[in-house]
């Protein structure tokens, strides 16, 4: 929902506007997210010692708004240049107080900016915490619950034991106070130069860009105490946990820069070095160290994080020559299809192999039942597949929303295998949904198109749909990806029934020959267009169909009937106000060359509406909160 952006420079001389335009082209990628106003917060001048303080400027509406209104700032000298810098950006959709500039963030502790944070998430006891900080005599001037977070960090400093308490203690003493879901990133003027980030239950990841020789590729995860008699031992040792044993940077001492993000789009342009944060990792950056520790240690945890190299480029979240994200999405399908079989599917022995699976396969043919768990567009993907996965398992499969099947307290036993779909990995239903089932020691499969998100980590196994990034928040080519990943999972699941070998061979064929007859499909845009034009005057359209087409028609619900039939079917054609003809494959496979038609149909409307395809004001591409 909410997008993080932050950006340090350690070493590394940049003006102020070399600042602003990092911080701002950070928040660009992360538009499609969904938000209503912006936000970033830099130093307010250059003076390391005297008068230093923190610049917030906020601003309602898109990106470009506040880029504008940063350089209507009174006093902010561009070309200032500062050797090591912090700044933090964010993009904020409203869901505490109305979507105003004081809403927005960072949000700050005081009315001199001692601390300052973004934040992605919900904290869902902020009323408890802010009715004690007020009770403490500390002033609200917004209705959000992030507040509550700058305003408690100032509290514990404010009540600190130790004059050289860390950064870094004072965000874990916060986090431990905090219920709900959060990600996030601060900035203080009593720590200069440091930065401070953490998250549980919403993504976070750095990246790292020097070019000189890092420390480290693993970077160990420490553990300390939090008992008040050795607040003063853990502070007096600080340096010495910034050593080159226990941090990253570059070696020497020299230049080094940090990116901070919620998404991964969002960094690739500086780097494609990151490290994915930890449910409760506090990752603090001091002197150009980033280290990275944890109150609690657990059986389950493991011992460092490594740097990762991510696989997406920059030309893939750009729109080349469409006009938006969602229009070039939809084209890209018959490539993205292919690279979601690709290596997988061989249709020289009509074999199917998922390795992400493989090593669990026996567990899963023991198992007594599938529950396959989603939200939105992921659970109408789960809907469209759920006939052909019934048929090729010869196991029951139940479908679940995922915000249901948590309200339900659904029975999970041990021999059930449950698959958790979402096209970011962070899913907040979800999520929770996965937990739930790992709580009662199900069998748990992701499947996903986000390497290194929450749900591809925490999963026992899992599939990569390998769509590419999608930017659009109307997902097209991720939905096509989930449906032929479930396709091929019940094929791997088939291969050993010998009474199931002509349907397989049948599917087999049919996907072999689905790019190609996506791309017959989407030669109908300009036909679709001028259907469009009809249309996007009426006020609501229906969209109807049974059996393996009912999931298309949650998927492309926009309203008045249109008859999507095969070219063969003329008697339906009898009938049809507008006929769309459609080249025919296997049944199973059929809701993926339907929906094609009706999201070029739900693109052409929205332009002619007048609204902003890529980001909807009442949609977010991943919804990261309850």
């Amino acid at each position: 929902m909410c997008g993080i952006f932050a950006y340090m420079n350690y070493r590394v001389p940049r003006t102020r506007k070399e600042i602003f335009e990092t911080l701002i082209k950070g928040l660009q990628r992360l538009e499609y997210r969904g938000y209503d106003s912006a936000g970033v917060a830099i130093d307010g001048n250059n003076n390391e010692v005297k008068e230093r303080h923190i610049q917030l400027v906020k601003k309602r509406g898109n990106v470009k708004a506040l880029d504008e209104e940063l350089y209507k700032q009174d006093g902010m000298d561009l070309k200032v240049e500062f050797e090591t810098h912090f700044g933090i950006a964010h993009t904020r959709w409203a869901t505490h107080g109305v979507p105003n500039a004081v809403n927005s963030h960072p949000q700050r502790s005081d009315k001199g900016n001692e601390f300052v944070v973004i934040h992605n998430g919900i904290i869902t006891n902020y009323k408890d915490l802010r009715k004690f900080l007020e009770s403490k005599g500390y002033e609200f001037e917004s209705e959000t619950d992030t507040e509550t977070i700058a305003k408690l960090i100032k509290y514990v400093f404010d009540n600190r034991e130790t004059e050289d308490i860390t950064f870094s203690t004072l965000v874990e003493r916060v986090i431990q106070q905090l219920e709900g879901a959060f990600a996030l990133v601060f900035k203080s003027i009593h720590y200069p130069g440091e930065a401070v980030a953490t998250r549980r239950g919403s993504p976070l990841l750095i990246g790292v860009r020097s070019k000189y020789k890092l420390s480290t590729e693993q970077i160990p995860v420490l553990y300390r105490t939090r008992n008040i008699e050795n607040v003063k031992n853990i502070c007096k040792t600080r340096m010495k946990r910034l050593d080159s044993s226990t941090c990253l940077h570059a070696v020497g001492d020299k230049a080094v820069e940090f990116f901070f993000a919620s998404d991964a789009s969002a960094i690739i342009e500086h780097t494609n070095r990151v490290i994915f944060l930890e449910d409760d990792d506090i990752a603090a950056v001091a002197d150009g160290k980033l280290s990275i520790h944890r109150v609690k240690r657990s059986a389950s945890d493991d011992p460092s994080r490594a740097i990762q190299t991510l696989q997406m480029e920059l030309q893939q979240i750009m729109k080349g020559n469409f006009s938006a994200f969602m229009q070039k999405e939809i084209f890209e399908q018959p490539e993205s299809v292919f690279n979601t079989m690709r290596g997988r599917v061989n249709f020289e022995t009509n074999t199917v192999l998922l390795g992400g699976l493989k090593d669990h396969l026996k567990e899963i043919r023991r198992c007594r039942r599938l529950i396959v768990i989603g939200c939105g567009t992921s659970y109408h993907a789960a809907v469209a597949t759920r006939q052909v996965l019934e048929e090729l398992t010869e196991l029951p499969v139940m479908v679940e929303l995922a915000s249901d099947f948590l309200d339900r307290n659904t029975p999970v036993f041990r021999d059930d295998v449950c698959f958790f779909i979402s096209q970011s990995g962070e899913t907040a239903d979800t999520l929770l949904a996965l937990r739930y089932c790992k709580d009662r020691r199900a069998l748990t499969v992701g499947v996903t198109n986000t390497v290194g998100s929450s749900i591809s980590r925490e999963t026992d196994c899992g599939v990569h749909i390998n769509a590419g990034p999608e930017i659009g928040v109307a997902s097209t080519k991720a939905y096509t990806s989930q449906f032929i990943s479930l396709v091929m999972f019940g094929l791997m699941m088939s291969e050993d029934r010998i009474s199931l070998q002509n349907r397989r061979r049948e599917i087999i064929h049919g996907l072999r020959s689905l790019p190609e007859l996506i791309k017959e499909v989407l030669s109908l845009d300009e036909k679709i267009h001028d259907l469009a034009l009809e249309l996007y005057t009426q006020r609501s359209l229906l969209v109807m169909g049974r059996g393996y087409n009912y999931a298309t028609c949650l998927e492309g619900a926009l309203g008045r009937p249109i008859i999507l039939c095969s070219k063969d079917d003329t008697e339906s054609s009898k009938f049809a106000y507008k006929t769309i003809e459609l080249p025919h494959t296997v049944d199973c496979l059929q809701g993926i060359l339907s929906v094609i038609p009706l999201q070029l149909l739900s693109f052409h409307l929205a332009v002619l509406r007048g609204y902003d395809v890529d980001f909807p004001r009442n949609l977010a591409k991943s919804v990261t909160v309850e």
